[in-house]
């Protein structure tokens, strides 16, 4: 009499080889996770310089960062409370935990087009995001001073 099925041995071979491709595998999701998040958080940052740019260039002059760009950006270094339509100067990007992007505003009555753009290195996310958007990183004059 011939049975049909697996033997022990095999099975155990199968568990063990699917336990090896879990321990490649889950390390490697981890990574794109952190990698998507990087990416994200630079092109909202890229996103955020083009559309205050924009704006400045269509109204002559800053008004709160809402009306300024469609970027989620809080007004608390942790992520936690959404930008308030009061918040004039200082918002950013965050992780979650981190401050990983600061938008500075000049306080100078809101038309001489300053953006201040610094980062953080506090955890990797902010570390890898702060490595890709380095050029980003200075003082962009979007109109007034020094235009002729």
């Amino acid at each position: 009499m011939k049975r049909a099925g697996f033997t022990m041995i095999e099975l155990i071979f199968v568990i063990v080889i699917l336990g090896i491709l879990a321990a490649v595998a889950i390390p490697k999701l981890a990574a794109t996770r952190t990698d998507a998040e990087v990416a994200k958080m630079a092109t909202n940052a890229a996103t955020t310089i083009s559309d205050l740019g924009s704006y400045y260039t269509s109204q002559g002059q800053f008004d709160d960062y809402i009306d300024m760009t469609n970027v989620a950006l809080t007004s608390d270094k942790a992520g936690a409370t959404a930008i308030k339509a009061s918040d004039k100067t200082v918002v950013y990007l965050s992780d979650g935990t981190n401050e990983c992007v600061t938008f500075t505003r000049s306080t100078a009555g809101d038309v001489d087009g300053n953006i201040t753009i610094t980062t953080s290195t506090t955890g990797a996310v902010c570390k890898a995001v702060a490595a890709k958007i380095a050029p980003m990183v200075k003082t962009h004059s979007f109109g007034a001073v020094g235009v002729k």
